[in-house]
């Protein structure tokens, strides 16, 4: 399946049904008059994020939505009926941005979460509501109220806890697979993986989150060479970072400092993400090689990087567990500062 994250989708509510001028003229009835029904409610346009979805590929083939118009009303006092509304579903983490694509109408990061897009117009008032003692025949009635136009996009950024970034070839994918029951591709050569890949690392019963590979970050890439930044959004939502550096390469330290330029010139706060640094393929280095580019590494990160390999397994479990601890830890503050300064500490209860 194709993998899409972002889309431009045009939305129309439905126009509110017209109300009814009728009046009552049956044989026998003392008194008529007016009866004019309303018109019903245009239909709503709704989007829902839903779980088991994580591509906006049902959006590609069809870009335009409108919801059903309202009935009109009727004689003999019957009202139109509602025009149904539209739902769209969309994957958990999904962005609705107005035309501009920079105003956020809504951030769908929960399932279940609903936000109406598009209000449908209101019926219109029969002949039936104007009737008084003044104007006892009222010869008129209203019509129905139009509904709300717009062009939106849509772009999904993917619900994981953390995120691979690397130069390309720097064995994310490879570490992905080993890491997690995921399976993409792999290979030789750069630019492997064209699209992110989702994979949920299981260490133990309460030990168990998801991990994101985000393709194609070069020095550069916030200019637009290579894939540019249009992945890194992926990692936006994510709690720790796990930046990955090939062992078997000449200038290690060069090759950290330049993706760590591009999340800085991206922004979104991706700079201040907690940091994991690891000398990926380790196993391809003999000893004296290990402590150069360890040391070499250790500098330009201002940190002691994981020493891990992919391919023999060597340091990931270490690796994973480093990230869950950094995981819980920014997760539990996240609940704290929901939950509010009075919130008491869950424990157990009865």
């Amino acid at each position: 399946m194709k993998f899409l994250d972002q889309c431009k989708i045009y939305l129309r509510s439905g126009n509110g049904g017209g109300g009814a001028v009728s009046f009552r003229r049956e044989k026998y009835i003392e008194y008529g008059g007016p009866d004019g029904g309303d018109g019903g409610r245009g239909g709503d346009v709704w989007i829902v994020a839903v779980e088991g979805l994580n591509t906006l590929i049902d959006y590609r083939y069809q870009q335009h939505f409108k919801a059903d118009t309202g009935g009109h009303g009727m004689g003999r006092n019957r009202h139109g009926a509602n025009g149904e509304d539209i739902i769209l579903r969309v994957p958990v983490g999904t962005e609705v941005l107005e035309e501009d694509k920079e105003t956020v109408m809504a951030d769908l990061s929960m399932p279940g979460q609903r936000f109406r897009l598009a209000k449908g117009g209101n019926g219109g008032f029969g002949n039936t509501y104007f009737k008084g003692p003044i104007n006892q025949a009222p010869t008129f009635a209203n019509p129905g109220q139009d509904g709300e136009e717009m062009w939106i996009w849509l772009r999904l950024k993917l619900i994981a806890d953390a995120g691979l970034v690397g130069m390309p070839n720097a064995g994310k994918s490879t570490f992905l697979a080993a890491a997690s029951a995921a399976r993409p591709k792999i290979a030789d050569y750069p630019f492997t993986t064209l699209v992110p890949n989702l994979g949920v690392v299981d260490l133990s019963t309460n030990e168990r989150f998801v991990i994101a590979d985000i393709p194609g970050l070069i020095e550069g890439a916030s200019e637009g060479a290579g894939l540019g930044t249009r992945f890194l959004g992926h990692v936006e939502r994510t709690a720790v970072l796990i930046h990955l550096v090939d062992g078997t390469q000449d200038d290690v330290a060069g090759a950290y400092k330049a993706i760590r330029g591009e999340l800085i010139a991206y922004g979104e706060g991706l700079a201040e993400r907690t940091e994991l640094v690891a000398l990926n393929k380790v196993d391809a280095l003999d000893p004296a090689t290990r402590k150069a580019k360890t040391a070499e590494l250790k500098k330009a990160a201002k940190q002691k990087p994981f020493l891990i390999s992919g391919v023999s397994g060597e340091g990931v479990t270490e690796m994973l567990r480093a990230a869950w601890k950094a995981i819980a830890e920014k997760r539990g503050l996240e609940k704290i500062e929901a939950l509010g300064p009075n919130a008491e500490p869950e424990g157990w209860a009865p």
